[in-house]
């Protein structure tokens, strides 16, 4: 209402200059136009000097994306402020379709541009992962989906109320069709819910070692709207729906901000062998393997008491979550070789029998 207003009060002025209306229509297209080409100037001459300072092009590239929309505004305004000068000429009918027309090629402007610059601004926040996170190479895209649906529905909203056109039924019909559809695609929606909430929640990335509830362990492949895929060691390519990645719990091996994952070797020695020694030996098998990290420095530790065996545990760590199995392999070879040069006693699970008394013989009848 304070815009029909407005224009209005311009209109009462331009009358008074002159009392032809194609006078007056003329002078509100020139006066637009005018407008039009000062706003690009300004944008050209001092917003984009103070964009080209920043580090990023993206603000450029967006600046002159800016420029027709800006423009287009301003002499559609005019013509529409021109119209209303000839509304006696053009008649209620055409008057209203005038405007109309002028508003929707206004919109179908600023959506085109917000398009272009919403995809532009993602592309460029996924290109510094580190500062904006959830904009990832995986992400992106889906981010760029959603934003071209909301503006592409919110446009059509908006050029239906600028021809007057009732748009509750619409509303209403949409509704009951969604909510049919749920129905019928429950388990699909649920997929897709819980890919957007992995999407926004991150657990894991692409490249991530994860290891599930159920006992898969792989390395994240693709993350998609419906599934996920996980590449096991032995070359298998596991589809795990998003439904039942959202409600698992994950262990992420390649999380924490750094990649490398400590192993375990665990043996057992005999009873009566040295403590000190055998800790001292796991140690140094650990020190001398080149394959593993230098820090955190490798340690062994005396766990428990075993039933046949002094159990130990050697704990090391490794540059990559992958290398676990080949990594625990060189060091048990190398402890059972280093035990062996050293003459400790590696047990074998082993049961004693004692018998009080032999039952007597019972002679044959």
């Amino acid at each position: 209402m304070d815009e029909l207003l407005a224009v209005d009060d311009i209109a009462t002025l331009i009358s008074t200059v002159t009392p032809n209306p194609w006078a007056q229509a003329a002078i509100v297209v020139c006066a637009g136009l005018l407008l039009a080409k000062i706003a690009e100037w300004f944008l050209v001459g001092i917003v984009a000097k103070l964009a080209h300072q920043t580090q990023t092009i993206v603000d450029d590239t967006v600046i002159q994306l800016l420029h027709k929309p800006v423009f287009n505004t301003f002499a559609l305004i005019s013509l529409i402020i021109a119209s209303l000068q000839l509304s006696e000429v053009l008649g209620p009918t055409a008057l209203t379709a005038t405007m109309a027309l002028l508003k929707s090629i206004i919109i179908l402007s600023w959506i085109v541009f917000l398009i272009k610059a919403s995809s532009l601004l993602l592309t460029g926040m996924g290109q510094n992962e580190q500062r904006y996170q959830f904009a990832q190479k995986d992400t992106v895209p889906l981010l760029r989906n959603l934003a071209t649906v909301f503006l592409v529905l919110a446009g059509a909203y908006a050029i239906l109320v600028s021809w007057n056109i009732d748009v509750t039924g619409l509303v209403a019909s949409a509704g009951i069709v969604g909510l049919a559809l749920s129905f019928a695609a429950q388990d699909t929606l649920s997929h897709l819910f819980a890919g957007v909430a992995i999407l926004a929640d991150r657990p894991y990335t692409l490249g991530d070692f994860i290891v599930l509830d159920s006992g898969e362990r792989g390395q994240v492949t693709a993350i998609g709207l419906r599934s996920t895929r996980l590449m096991t060691r032995d070359d298998v390519e596991i589809s795990i729906p998003n439904g039942v990645m959202g409600g698992a719990t994950i262990v992420n091996e390649s999380g924490g901000g750094d990649t490398r994952y400590r192993v375990r070797a665990v043996v057992g020695a005999a009873y009566g062998s040295d403590v000190d020694r055998v800790l001292e030996v796991l140690e140094s098998v650990a020190r001398d393997n080149q394959d593993l990290c230098a820090e955190p420095e490798p340690r062994a530790r005396f766990r428990t008491f075993g039933d046949s065996s002094l159990d130990f545990e050697l704990l090391a760590w490794i540059r990559e979550p992958s290398e676990r199995g080949l990594r625990v392999h060189q060091l048990n070879c190398e402890i059972y070789k280093r035990f062996a040069a050293e003459g400790i006693a590696i047990p074998f699970p082993q049961q004693d029998i004692y018998i009080k008394e032999m039952p007597e013989r019972q002679p044959a009848e």
